[in-house]
């Protein structure tokens, strides 16, 4: 019995080795099969996750744009928030001293990188961030150099690199003269503290005779000082035009309404600031920008380049935005040519 129970155990071994004998399995398959997909579809590395810290400046349509590009940018890398990304937003409310506290919490919690939206974020950001060596990457900062954020040429001054937002000043005196034909003095609100309009002002000043123009600017160093600094600065120009500033941005319903029931045209900077009732502006797509700066990133995250290795970008893209309800309010037709370029007009002042 013994001798029969063995003899049907070395039977059944030997089947199974014959079958599988039958079946060629090539060793190296798997891996080439996941190396060629790897090729095909660069990623994060399979199973890595990321923290990171966005902080922004001040609550505005443009920034918030930046935000939503630089998350769009990423999750384009394959780093997806909810998947393998988590991200610790918070929102400074134009606020520098809450800024630098914003900063030194995301380098207490160790995130991997830094996000800073708009020239205080960002300075505030590095601040904190040259001791804690966490690279930061910063978008929507008009004058990087002037911000000591970068070099001259661009180049990084530490592990920190981005993109600007440097405005188009001529193509935006250009659009202003061709709609205002008449016009003589334009007017700039302004942050005294933020070097990014300063830097913008000093542009305008040096362009702007050479389109028939003289400015008026006006430095206010706090949102509350708007109002009065408006009223003042709307009896002196025929036209406002706006920058990036962060301060003026955020409070500029209250510009617009005083502007309008003086019958003054106030001029944008970028697609949100038309979008709720500035007349025109020869802008630039923070959607756009925040993604640029996104594809930066995830470089940064994924090792494949170091953030002290990539010189600053600078988008090249400004289209005419305009608004008809806004130019019909003032009594204003846009002039063919730019109308017929539009990249977008809208037909209502967004509330």
């Amino acid at each position: 019995m013994m001798k029969k129970a063995i003899s049907i155990l070395l039977f059944t071994t030997m089947t199974m080795s014959l079958l599988s004998g039958c079946v060629s399995v090539d060793p190296e398959a798997p891996q080439a099969q996941a190396s060629s997909q790897a090729q095909e579809s660069p990623g994060p590395e399979a199973g890595k996750t990321y923290t990171i810290g966005i902080g922004q400046f001040a609550e505005h349509g443009s920034l918030d744009n930046c935000r939503e590009g630089f998350l769009a940018g990423l999750a384009e890398e394959g780093i997806r928030e909810g998947e393998n990304l988590t991200v610790l937003f918070e929102n400074a409310q134009a606020d520098g001293g809450t800024a630098s506290q914003i900063a030194t919490n995301f380098a207490a919690k160790k995130v991997d990188l830094i996000c800073g939206i708009a020239t205080p974020m960002a300075q505030s950001a590095y601040g904190v961030a040259m001791k804690s060596h966490i690279p930061v990457i910063f978008t929507a900062v008009t004058d990087p150099a002037a911000a000591e954020l970068a070099n001259a040429d661009g180049s990084p001054v530490g592990e920190i690199t981005g993109t600007s937002d440097k405005l188009p000043v001529e193509k935006q005196l250009e659009m202003i003269r061709a709609i205002l034909p008449e016009a003589e003095t334009i007017g700039i609100l302004y942050t005294t503290s933020e070097v990014n309009s300063e830097s913008a002002i000093a542009e305008y000043k040096s362009a702007a005779p050479d389109y028939g123009f003289t400015i008026v600017e006006s430095g206010i160093s706090a949102s509350a000082d708007i109002p009065l600094a408006a009223d003042n600065l709307l009896e002196k120009v025929d036209c406002i035009t706006n920058l990036t500033d962060n301060t003026v941005v955020a409070s500029l319903p209250v510009i617009l309404d005083k502007a309008s029931r003086k019958h003054i045209p106030v001029f944008g900077s970028e697609i949100e600031q038309v979008r709720i009732g500035c007349l025109a502006a020869m802008g630039l797509d923070y959607v756009d920008l925040g993604k640029q700066t996104g594809h930066m990133a995830a470089k940064v995250l994924k090792g494949e380049a170091k953030a002290s290795e990539m010189n600053v970008e600078v988008i090249k893209e400004a289209a005419f935005y305009g608004n008809s309800q806004t130019a019909e309010n003032l009594g204003i037709t846009f002039p063919e040519e730019l109308a017929s370029s539009a990249k977008e007009l809208f037909t209502d002042i967004a509330q």
